[in-house]
């Protein structure tokens, strides 16, 4: 049993898909890729292609070491998020081959089903009272939302006022047991952060969701002490040596990594580990694709300290396809009362629609973000 093939499959709305197979025609499936630069990590993956031929590939942890520690250079949203859908791969094809979920292989079952949320608002929130009311009426009982669109490192105060205002418009469509969470996405500066965090503090919020930018864990500290609202980030660390620096801090509370981007399920694990020493929940960024859902959810099935789960359908960046488009079985996710099983199935527990696939990467995607600018025309965080 050996590796003998990688395939990569660009397609919409944003995504990129790989294919391992065997000698003997077994194959599992990962999601590597970085959002906006998904044919640099499509090379990345090629590259490190070369450390994967013939090799067997229930050597997972050994594998996985040689693609980080090999190189020399290391680390990084790209060469992760490669190291990520190749992992995921490996362990799709080792519980295919012994016929066990990916969360068996890691200890077994914790939970029965995960909480999800959803979102509402868009990159430019606007009207999110009444889409908040349309997804409770659906059954989820939480929702997330962007803070802001652009803001400058200090902007005027009317603009603060709009994010109080719709956020507390949510509040009071939703009810007192209505999970929101406010994603600040890094657009905010420490000045400001400050002060919106603190005015922010009635709404009892879920969470707060990068407050501001992870390069700043200066800033991060003084922010905190100005709210009682738990703290989240981790989307854009990429490593367990990355979120070790964040967690020491002390004044994190959620962490955020994405199983695409964080080295796959292997690194994963062992970051959410990690939290839990620091005794810091885990709510696992997903935005993404199928496979990225199942990835996420075969961890949140073994991990204790997960607690809910992003998910993106109907996110505002599916234009062209949505993850059901991608399974032979959409109803692995359901959704029901906010909630989803853990998939039982062999390895990541989803089947993935070659065909489907292979048709849509005709088409592929140029998915980027936009690039946006302040009132002078700096450039603004998106």
């Amino acid at each position: 049993m050996k590796i003998s093939q990688l395939e990569l499959f660009k397609v919409p709305p944003r995504w990129l898909f790989l294919k391992i197979t065997t000698d003997d025609g077994l194959a599992g499936w990962g999601e590597p890729i970085v959002e906006g630069r998904a044919d640099t990590v499509a090379a990345a993956v090629t590259e490190l292609g070369c450390y994967l031929e013939g090799r067997d590939p229930n050597q997972i942890e050994d594998i996985w070491q040689v693609l980080y520690r090999g190189g020399f250079y290391r680390g990084g949203p790209v060469l992760m998020s490669a190291i990520a859908g190749i992992d995921q791969a490996l362990w799709d094809l080792k519980g295919k081959r012994y016929g066990l979920s990916i969360h068996q292989l890691l200890g077994g079952i914790v939970r029965e089903r995960m909480q999800v949320y959803s979102w509402i608002g868009g990159d430019q929130p606007a009207e999110v009272a009444s889409a908040a009311k349309e997804k409770q009426s659906q059954g989820y009982k939480a929702v997330k939302m962007n803070a802001c669109a652009e803001l400058h490192y200090i902007d005027s105060p009317a603009k603060l006022d709009e994010v109080v205002q719709r956020v507390g418009s949510v509040r009071e469509s939703g009810g007192k047991d209505f999970g929101i969470a406010v994603d600040f996405h890094g657009r905010i500066h420490r000045g400001l952060a400050k002060t919106l965090v603190n005015e922010l503090d009635p709404f009892r919020l879920m969470f707060i969701e990068e407050p501001v930018l992870p390069e700043h864990p200066e800033a991060l500290v003084e922010v905190a002490r100005h709210t009682t609202t738990p703290i989240a980030l981790g989307e854009r660390l990429y490593s367990r040596w990355d979120f070790k620096r964040v967690l020491a801090l002390g004044v994190v509370d959620i962490i955020q990594p994405d199983v695409s981007h964080a080295g796959g399920i292997s690194e994963t694990y062992k970051i959410c580990t990690m939290a839990e020493a620091y005794d810091t929940a885990v709510a696992l960024h997903c935005p993404l694709g199928p496979i990225t859902l199942a990835a996420s959810l075969q961890l949140d099935g073994c991990i204790p300290n997960a607690f809910i789960q992003e998910q993106s359908l109907g996110i505002h960046y599916n234009i062209g396809a949505e993850s059901s488009d991608y399974l032979i079985d959409p109803t692995v996710f359901k959704y029901t009362d906010g909630y989803v099983g853990i998939p039982r199935g062999a390895g990541l527990g989803i089947e993935i629609n070659e065909a489907a696939v292979r048709e849509a990467a005709k088409t592929g995607h140029r998915w980027k973000n936009p690039v946006w600018r302040n009132q002078d025309g700096t450039v603004a965080e998106w």
